[in-house]
């Protein structure tokens, strides 16, 4: 037997799923295009979703993801920190550098984990609930990476002296989970060898990735 589904709900989410999936945001003639369905269809759903907050049009007639839609993540993250806890963890013990896990909120990045080496000399210290502009770490440029469709080289993007002088950061993003922007990233005192370190952060990242699908 089929299941029953409400093909309003459906249109709705797909609508939601599009924004998301189009930070530089859709007018309702792209929505309906990409839906196959009517323009009068569309501006329903979208009017809708903008009384809940879902979505915000600016001037440029655009729709784009809304606030709300953070406040229904929020109740996503235990579930991406607890997913996230052992595998953070095994890349922190490995590369003996403290690992995060950086997910996006608007244009910033939140430090939503920290893992700290179990041994190691000296380490960064980072704190959760850190928030920093997405284009001045590797974490927050790997994401952007993703969201602008701009693939990175070797999958993972590099800095030094970030998040602070004397640190440098390696970073990968966790790819291919809708809903989720977000990335693993090293950071040490000193330099990192991006052709040592690479491969395991990217590791890490499509690790998390399957086990949030």
């Amino acid at each position: 037997m089929a299941r029953e589904t409400s093909q309003t709900l459906d249109r709705g989410l797909r609508v939601l799923e599009l924004l998301a999936e189009s930070p530089e945001g859709l007018t309702v003639t792209d929505i309906a295009g990409r839906l196959g369905v009517s323009r009068t269809v569309v501006y329903r759903l979208v009017v809708t979703l903008e009384q809940h907050g879902l979505l915000r049009r600016g001037s440029d007639g655009r729709a784009r993801t809304g606030l709300a839609v953070l406040t229904l993540a929020r109740h996503v993250q235990p579930l991406l920190r607890e997913s996230a806890a052992p595998i953070l963890r095994r890349l922190a013990d490995s590369a003996g550098a403290t690992v995060q896990l950086i997910v996006a909120e608007g244009d910033d990045g939140l430090t939503m984990a920290v893992v700290e080496p179990t041994r190691a000399d000296v380490h960064v210290s980072t704190r959760v609930g850190q928030r920093t502009p997405l284009d001045r770490t590797a974490a927050g440029r790997a994401i952007l990476a993703v969201r602008l469709y701009r693939p990175l080289e070797h999958g993972w993007s590099f800095a030094t002296g970030e998040p602070e002088a004397g640190a440098s950061s390696l970073a990968a993003p966790v790819v291919g989970v809708p809903g989720v922007e977000a990335a693993v990233t090293v950071v040490t005192v000193g330099d990192i060898d991006p052709a040592l370190a690479g491969p395991g952060v990217v590791a890490a990242a499509t690790e998390l990735a399957r086990a949030l699908r």
